[in-house]
Formats: C-alpha cells, sequence, structure tokens
C-alpha cells in the first residue's frame, strides 16, 4: 500500500474528527467518512491497474476492491440505524384508503413497516452496485441468422432440412422435446446471451437487460423480463408529486405487471423445467434470478461463482418471499386479486403478526449464517475477513466481529508479511474510529489491539507523522502507546525530528509534557537493558576511551525528551542524575560531560528536592575541575624553549594561575562531602548511594593523583608547589575527610600508588640537600 493512501486515510480521519458533533455529516451519502474512504480505495484501485504495476499483488488488488465495498456497506446501512426513520404508512391503511393502490406502493409500504427488510433492500442493491462488468455478447444481424440461411437453403433446394436441425423459427422450436437444435453458431450466441442476460440482472440492470434482448432481435426475452415490474401507476396511488406533472399527463401512464403472480409462478415453472420444457441451463438460471424462491435456489446457486453471487442470491430470495406472503397476508391487492380482494378488509397489525415478524428475522439469520461456510469458485473466499466484516455488518454483529479480528491479531492467525495485512488491518482501524464518531460502543481491549496493530504498520511504512493522530484513539494507553512509537525512533531521528514528533502530540490531545516523561524512562530502560550493570571492578580512567555504542548513544540522547519543554525539567534533573552516575560508574567521563553540555543551563537553579540538585551541582564541580585539569596540560604543552622573556613570564604567570585554581577547587571538593549522599540513620543503603559511593572512590583517589603530579611536575617552574603537594597529604590523611578510605578498593587506585609518588615529592625535596625528609615543609613555612 502507497504511502499516499495512509496519509489520504488520515485526512479524511482528521476532516470527520471535526464533524464527531454533526452526526448528519458524518453519514452524508457523499462527503460523509465511509463514502470519503471508498473513494480513496477506488481511487487507489485505478491507478494501480492503470500502472499495471508488477508490485502490487492480486491478492492486494482485491483486498482494496472489498474495502472499498465495504465502506460502501456501512454507508448504505449505518445512516437507517443511526438516524430518526422516516414515518411512512402502513399498508393495510394505504388499501383502506384506497383499494385500487398500484403494486409497487404496496410493496414500498411493505418494505417501510419492516426495517430488516428494509435492509435486506438496501444489501441487495449494495450487491447490484459492487457486481462484476457485464460482457456483452457480439450481437449479429438478425434472428438465429445461421439456422434461417440453414432452413431457406433446404427449401430452396427441395433437399430438407438438415438432419437435427430445427424446421419452424418460432422462440419454443428447441423446447419442443423432438432432439432439433439450432445451428451451432446461433446456440452459441443463445448461450452467451443468457448468461449475459443474467449478469444483467445479477446487477440490477434490468433496463440493460431489455435493451440488450431488443438489439438481439428477441422482444418476446424483454417482455418476460420486464415482467418482473410490479405495478405503478401514480395517476391513481396516494402519493405526493414532486415532478411538476399533473395527474392528466400521467392518467395513461401505468408500467409494470398487473399480474406479477401469475408471471411469476410461470418463472418457477420455467426454471425448475416442469412439463418437459427442455429449457437449457443458462435460460432456466434466467428465470430463476428473475423469480428467486426457494425451490429456484438450487438453480439460482449453480450460476453463483463468488461469495459476493451467493450473499445476492440468498437475499433476493429473503427479499422476494417477504413481500409474497406479505402481500398473501393483505389479501393482496385489485392488481392481483381482481374484484375477491376489494371484498377482503385489510386486517390490522396484531400480536400474531408481531411474533411471526420475529420468527422471520430469526429464519433470515439462519440463512445468511450459511454463507458463512459456502464454498466458493471466483474470487476470496467465505473466511476472508472482508467477506467475514460484511456478512457480520449486516447481522448487525460489529462488536463481535471486532473481538474475532482483535483475537486473531493476537494468536498470529493474520500474518503480518502478507500483501493484505496492511489494507486489513487499517479498515478495521478506522472502522473502530468511524464507530466512535458515531457513537457506536466497540469494545475497548480490542479497539487498542487493532489500533496498535495499526500503529506498527504506519510504523513499519515510516509513516512517523501520522503515529500521533492514531495513538491518541487508544484513550487512557494512548500516552504510553506513542511513547512507546517515540522510544522505537532510536537514533534514527535527530533532535530537530524528535521535537516534531513530540509537538504532534499536542496536536492530537495528548498531553505533551507526560509523553515526554514516558518516552525518556522507556529509553532510558531500553538502553540500561543491553547495557552492562554498574558493578564490578572499578574501570580505568587512564586508559584510552573507545568510540560510544550505539547503546551508550541512545541512554546519552534520551534526555532529549525532557529538556524540550521547560514544564519538564525537573524530570529531565532526576533523569540525569541516574545517566551521569552510570557514565562516571564506568569510566565513561568523556559521554558524561556530554551529558552536562546538553542539558539547558536553567536546569542548575531547580533546588527542590535537594538531594537531587546537591548531587547535580556535585557532577557540575566536577566537570569544572576536570576542565581545568585540561587546560593545566594544554597549558604546560605550549612552553617551548625559544620563548623570549616577556613570553615566558606570561606562559608562567597563566600557568602559575591556573594550577592555583584547580588546586583550590579539587581541596574544595575534597572536604566538602563530594557525592556523599545524607541519609537518616534508620534509612539502609539503596542502589542510588552505592552508586555515589562508587564514582567517589573512582574520581576522589584520581584528583588527588593527578593534582599530586601537577603539583610535582610543576615545581621546576614554581618552587612552592613541592611543597603544596606534600601539604596535600595531610588533607588526605585527615580523619575528617576519611580520603583514605576512598583508596582502599582493591581494584581501583590504591593508597600505596598514592604513598608512592609522595615518596617521591619527598625524595625530590631532599635533592637541594640535607638528610632532613621534613626540610621542604620547613623551608617553604
Amino acid at each position: 500500500m502507497s504511502d499516499s493512501l495512509y496519509a489520504a486515510c488520515a485526512e479524511v480521519l482528521t476532516t470527520c474528527q471535526n464533524l464527531k458533533d454533526d452526526l448528519a455529516g458524518l453519514l452524508d451519502p457523499s462527503t460523509g467518512f465511509a463514502p470519503r474512504l471508498r473513494l480513496l480505495c477506488r481511487d487507489k484501485i485505478d491507478e494501480l491497474e492503470r500502472t499495471a504495476s508488477a508490485d502490487v499483488s492480486q491478492a492486494e488488488l482485491d483486498a482494496l476492491r472489498m474495502e472499498a465495498n465495504t465502506w460502501g456497506l456501512l454507508q448504505a446501512l449505518m445512516p437507517a440505524r443511526k438516524m430518526e426513520p422516516v414515518s411512512h404508512p402502513k399498508p393495510e391503511t394505504l388499501l383502506a384508503q384506497n383499494p385500487f393502490t398500484p403494486t409497487v406502493t404496496v410493496a414500498q409500504a411493505i418494505m417501510y413497516a419492516s426495517p430488516l427488510l428494509s435492509e435486506l433492500v438496501v444489501v441487495r442493491e449494495w450487491l447490484h452496485e459492487t457486481a462484476t462488468t457485464v460482457q456483452h455478447p457480439e450481437l449479429t444481424t438478425g434472428y438465429w441468422k445461421f439456422t434461417k440461411h440453414n432452413v431457406m437453403q433446404g427449401l430452396r433446394t427441395g433437399a430438407g432440412t438438415r438432419e437435427g436441425l430445427v424446421r419452424e423459427m418460432d422462440p419454443d422450436a428447441v423446447n419442443r422435446g423432438d432432439g432439433k437444435a439450432l445451428a451451432a453458431d446461433d446456440a452459441a450466441f443463445e448461450k452467451s446471451l443468457a448468461q449475459a442476460v443474467y449478469s444483467f440482472i445479477r446487477a440490477g440492470r434490468l433496463d440493460d437487460a431489455v435493451e440488450l434482448c431488443r438489439k438481439a432481435h428477441q422482444p418476446w426475452r424483454a417482455a418476460s423480463i420486464r415482467g418482473s415490474l410490479l405495478f405503478q401507476w401514480r395517476a391513481i396511488a396516494n402519493e405526493q408529486r414532486d415532478d411538476g406533472l399533473d395527474d392528466e399527463d400521467d392518467a395513461e401512464g401505468w408500467q409494470g405487471n398487473q399480474r406479477r403472480s401469475l408471471w411469476k409462478s410461470t418463472c418457477v415453472r420455467a426454471a425448475l423445467n416442469v412439463s418437459s420444457l427442455n429449457l437449457s441451463d443458462p435460460e432456466r438460471v434466467v428465470f430463476a434470478a428473475l423469480a428467486p424462491t426457494p425451490q429456484t435456489f438450487t438453480i439460482l446457486k449453480s450460476a453463483c461463482r463468488t461469495w459476493e453471487d451467493h450473499l445476492w442470491a440468498q437475499i433476493s430470495i429473503l427479499c422476494e418471499e417477504k413481500q409474497s406472503s406479505e402481500m398473501m397476508r393483505l389479501k393482496g391487492c385489485f392488481w392481483e386479486g381482481g374484484l375477491a380482494a376489494l371484498e377482503e378488509t385489510p386486517v390490522p397489525l396484531n400480536d400474531q403478526d408481531e411474533e411471526e415478524e420475529v420468527e422471520w428475522e430469526k429464519e433470515v439469520t439462519t440463512a445468511l449464517e450459511t454463507l458463512g461456510g459456502v464454498v466458493v469458485e471466483d474470487g476470496p473466499p467465505a473466511d476472508n475477513a472482508f467477506h467475514v466484516s460484511q456478512l457480520a455488518i449486516i447481522l448487525n454483529r460489529i462488536q463481535p466481529l471486532l473481538d474475532s479480528f482483535a483475537t486473531g491479531l493476537r494468536d498470529g492467525i493474520y500474518d503480518p508479511d502478507s500483501s493484505e495485512y496492511p489494507t486489513m488491518t487499517r479498515f478495521f482501524a478506522h472502522l473502530c474510529l468511524f464507530l466512535q464518531m458515531i457513537d457506536i460502543h466497540t469494545p475497548p481491549l480490542a479497539t487498542q489491539v487493532i489500533l496498535e496493530a495499526y500503529l506498527q504498520v504506519l510504523e513499519a511504512a515510516g509513516q512517523r507523522e501520522l503515529i500521533a493522530m492514531y495513538a491518541g484513539a487508544l484513550g487512557d494507553n494512548a500516552v504510553e502507546r506513542y511513547a512507546m512509537f517515540l522510544t522505537s525512533l532510536d537514533l534514527s531521528a535527530d533532535i530537530k525530528e524528535r521535537r516534531l514528533a513530540l509537538t504532534r502530540a499536542r496536536e492530537h490531545g495528548l498531553d505533551v509534557d507526560t509523553v515526554a516523561v514516558v518516552t525518556a524512562e522507556r529509553t532510558i530502560e531500553k538502553a540500561f537493558e543491553h547495557l552492562p550493570q554498574l558493578r564490578g571492578p572499578l574501570p580505568s580512567i587512564i586508559a584510552l576511551q573507545p568510540e560510544p555504542s550505539n547503546v551508550e548513544t541512545l541512554l546519552l540522547r534520551s534526555i532529549e525528551w525532557t529538556t524540550f519543554l521547560e514544564t519538564t525539567y525537573d524530570t529531565a534533573l532526576e533523569q540525569a542524575t541516574v545517566i551521569l552516575r552510570y557514565f562516571l560508574g564506568t569510566g565513561r567521563v568523556n559521554l558524561a560531560r556530554k551529558l552536562l553540555d546538553l542539558l539547558p543551563p536553567e536546569i542548575a537553579a531547580i533546588s527542590e528536592p535537594e538531594d537531587r540538585a546537591t548531587e547535580y551541582l556535585h557532577y557540575r564541580q566536577f566537570f569544572n575541575i576536570w576542565e581545568l585539569l585540561d587546560r593545566v596540560t594544554e597549558c604546560r604543552s605550549l612552553e617551548v624553549s625559544l620563548m623570549n622573556k616577556d613570553t615566558r613570564a606570561e606562559w608562567l604567570r597563566d600557568y602559575k594561575e591556573l594550577i592555583e585554581q584547580c588546586y583550590g577547587a579539587i581541596v574544595k571538593l575534597l572536604t566538602e562531602d563530594w557525592m556523599l549522599p545524607g541519609r537518616e540513620a534508620d534509612e539502609g543503603v539503596d542502589r542510588r548511594h552505592l552508586e555515589m559511593l562508587r564514582v567517589r572512590q573512582i574520581y576522589v583517589p584520581e584528583l588527588i593523583l593527578r593534582l599530586h603530579v601537577m603539583l610535582y611536575s610543576s615545581r621546576e617552574h614554581i618552587s612552592g608547589n613541592l611543597r603544596v603537594a606534600l601539604e596535600l597529604a595531610n588533607i588526605v590523611a585527615d580523619s575528617r575527610y576519611k580520603l583514605y578510605d576512598d583508596f582502599l578498593q582493591p581494584d581501583g587506585r590504591r593508597l600505596g600508588e598514592y604513598l608512592g609518588v609522595v615518596r617521591q615529592a619527598v625524595i625530590a625535596g631532599m635533592e637541594s640537600g640535607g638528610s632532613d625528609s621534613f626540610r621542604i615543609l620547613q623551608v617553604g613555612a
């Protein structure tokens, strides 16, 4: 299914959702929801057939065609089910007022009096509209031209008629039972003509069937077809006229069959081939289609090739039988019963008639249910999802239909890789939304499953801009589902696309703040599922760090979701501390620095909750120091041997100033309980506490060692720094700060390593002379 169809359907949905309080607009036969989607499907079918794309399978075309037909069925049935019905007079009332009421008027009143019969008639008209295209036979230039030529040739030559060929030219010549037949070409034409006539009847195009027979020089066949029309004479009917004609103009304008009952019984006998009529099978099918009855059902069924054909045959019989039975209950009318009918007084409806209506409705249901297992010769089978849907819609079992389809989705009955799967899920998703718009209850769980399946189809098709619209229809699960989609974007979307996707949530009624928070949470959870846990040996900070993996980058960028909006900064603060602890706890200092750079400066102003705000300030404090250490290293690298006196003096001043700043910042960090979370006496050691201690055990020794090395290596330029380096040992040894505890991890920077560099400094202090190892401290005092 092309991308344009997804977008077009979404556009129709948006347009019609704006009409949710306008039921008439939603059910409008031209601009309503169902007609719009039907038109989209038909346009898409025309486009695919016109381009003859090899990428589109016949199954996909069939699915689109059936979807278009199903939307047409919904449009045909839903207005009558949802709108207030128009009041019509009962057939008994019409006959009481006018015994000469034409048959067609009485039949219409019978239809209006039965909602189910009205629906069946509507379904039959829908089946007429969706019938396949009729194949016209090639018309001849005369009546039985080849047979006539053979007969005339025999008469002229005196040789007589050819063996096995009819001698007469009347329409019943081949039905006399003497074994005579038409010429082969004429026989083939008769068969194709009968089949075309049946196809016209199947499509509800009686006028075209009549015209075809006239063009084929068979007016008697045209007359037999017109016999199916009910008698109509508007001049004597109690009908309102809106065509501008006077009754005088229509006085002789009657049409239809005044004796349709007689005609019908004749058609039934012809279809059943009673009294050795010797009619061909195509002829019998035509008569069975003209007068569908239970008796002719077997004949009519033999011509049914598709599931729709079987449905049409069944419904045609149900409608015809209901009309006939109601006519009999009314004792007919003058045009069917003659003068005897005038002596019968129409009986008003009573309880028994209502019970009969209920029984008939049960019979209809039973008859239609058999179509669920009918075997077809052409087209999709009876268990096709759209055929099941159409039957359920006709039986008004839409809620069970949705439950059944949702169950099939959960159980994996439908293959997501099949070509018709996107079409099916799209139809059912829009069906759920359509029913909600016209205030028809849909099962919540089934609706959720169906919409979820369609969201997956949209994701697979790359229709990211449409996800929010359909996720918004999930109700309570809308936020979670849209957040799931945003999480699935992973690293494929840049920050602009992420911001735009989040903004779409507001356009479709979702709480953007909640969506952002949930998306960030799900992304963090997704990343941590694939990252190693923060435990085990402490990492080395000295070793060269590898490039960040995709999972680490995903964790890093998860913070973007809660930094788009100022209203989610408090959540961003909490999530940032979690991610920073992980990155620093795994030795990924550069990634932690990148995360800090992504955070807006306003987060530093958040003061509640205090422990989170303090932890965040500790991270900022640490990275300020880390940056200073880098600047010291960079400044040291600028020293060259060819500096002039002024340049060297300026460089030395900058170098000394940077070292002093770095020393002051590190000593402040070491003496202020950095990364030591405060906790009450009755509180246990939680995961956060352990992670913060891990960070401290990694970086406190690292900072002490780096500060010492920095002071020691700068002693040649700044003479007092050697003393300062040795005085740092006093701070490390001070029991108030317990910095020595952070050296006790067996896999970290050990205390012995630090004592080794202190010893090296002491030795360097003794290089100027003397044996007193503390002389350097006294000299500088």
